[in-house]
């Protein structure tokens, strides 16, 4: 699996976890290991500019997910797993710290930025939070993907709440 980060936010972030957390997500969506994924990490200032020109949005907002090939999860078990450019996932740890911090299971923000990884692919992948079977099915793959990992790392304590609406 080809996953580059570039941190332009000039904080510093756990970037080897969210290599491991996007790798482990994608294994676990079973993406072909040729996929390629980027991860940008920005300052509230880039973000809020990127979320101004693609969503029309005013203010910083903590992910962003720019698909490329549109690849999906397959649907059968014995169905080949697609490759290709997944895409990018932006990031704002700047946001990520306060949201942690908000959090119902206050945790800090590099964890928020795993979770919204996890968020980032799930997004690339196609899958959305619109409707409320659509935010039941991501958020609970979501929630599935986090605690995977988290477990194989054998990290105690509650995964992080989710604190996309």
């Amino acid at each position: 699996m080809s996953i580059d980060i570039n941190n332009e936010s000039g904080e510093e972030i756990d970037e080897q976890s969210v290599l491991d957390i996007a790798r482990f997500a994608l294994a676990r969506m079973r993406i072909h290991p040729l996929a390629e994924l980027s991860v940008i990490v920005v300052d509230t200032s880039a973000m809020e500019q990127l979320h101004l020109q693609w969503m029309d949005l005013p203010g910083p907002t903590d992910v962003m997910s720019f698909p490329m090939d549109e690849l999906r999860p397959p649907i059968k078990e014995d169905e080949e797993p697609p490759s290709g450019l997944l895409g990018d996932i932006v990031l704002c740890p700047e946001v990520a710290a306060s949201q942690g911090q908000a959090a119902p299971t206050q945790h800090s923000m590099d964890e928020e930025l795993q979770l919204l990884t996890v968020h980032g692919v799930l997004h690339l992948l196609g899958y959305d939070h619109e409707e409320l079977a659509e935010k039941t099915e991501m958020f609970g793959l979501q929630k599935d993907i986090v605690d995977g990992w988290r477990a194989e790392r054998g990290l105690e304590g509650p995964s992080p709440a989710p604190t996309i609406t």
